[in-house]
């Protein structure tokens, strides 16, 4: 069973069409790229999946089961989310956000116990933050904080992660990272979704991967397949050149 299934979708803002017909499933242990121009639809896509946007048509099923049937407080423990920005300049400190991603585990005002104070830990060693615990988000970098903030989604322990353009802060050494990262949660059987722009990481890190091209899907597959050259040409208007860059068309 897929743990998300998206049955010919469709979302508008207005006149404007921002997903039309889309149908696919993001898949347990399995880390599934989402990728497109700008405005194709791809954060919208993630933000419907997650109940923030309402869809013009079509049904979203989580686990199996429609998303109109899943209360607030479950969807939470069954999903997190890494939005796009990391533009997190809270007086908070890192550790104290990382623990925001154990809340759908307690109830109302109850503290942290030791089971969401070992996640916590563990989430932050994991993207290599745990030197940032006890530093203020407003004096981290960009990096820094979007470091953080993957945590905070780990801390969960979810079994989909939703992340939008998660590498984008990132220097080309934790943007790896980052994606192995991602592989390891879909080892443990999580289904990963990530919007890219780096073709190059989707081609390296996804199993598989979603095209769209004006709210529509373009092309799926595996990356070697999702992104011949028919679609690249296509869709990103681009082409493959020498030492695996690409080059416009």
């Amino acid at each position: 069973m897929s743990a998300v299934t998206f049955e010919n979708v469709s979302v508008a803002f207005g006149a404007r069409a921002a997903l039309c017909g889309f149908s696919a499933a993001f898949k347990p242990g399995t880390v599934t790229g989402v990728i497109g121009p700008n405005g194709a639809g791809k954060t919208t896509l993630l933000r419907a999946a997650l109940g923030l946007q309402a869809l013009s048509r079509g049904v979203i099923r989580i686990g199996g089961r429609p998303l109109s049937e899943w209360k607030r407080e479950a969807l939470a423990r069954a999903m997190a989310y890494l939005p796009q920005g990391g533009e997190a300049r809270w007086p908070m400190l890192a550790a104290e956000v990382v623990m925001l991603g154990r809340l759908p585990h307690r109830d109302s005002f109850m503290p942290a116990d030791l089971k969401d104070r070992v996640a916590v830990a563990d989430a932050l060693a994991r993207c290599d933050a745990s030197a940032l615990a006890q530093r203020r988000m407003d004096e981290l970098s960009a990096g820094e904080r979007a470091r953080v903030l993957f945590a905070r989604a780990l801390a969960t322990g979810a079994s989909v992660l939703l992340a939008d353009e998660p590498a984008a802060y990132l220097d080309p050494s934790h943007q790896i990272r980052l994606m192995e990262l991602l592989r390891e949660e879909a080892a443990r059987g999580t289904a990963v979704a990530i919007t890219l722009h780096d073709l190059t990481l989707a081609e390296a890190h996804c199993d598989a991967v979603l095209v769209l091209a004006g709210g529509r899907l373009a092309a799926e597959g595996p990356p070697e397949l999702a992104l011949s050259a028919a679609t690249l040409a296509h869709v990103f208007q681009i082409a493959r050149a020498e030492r695996g860059a690409f080059r416009r068309l």
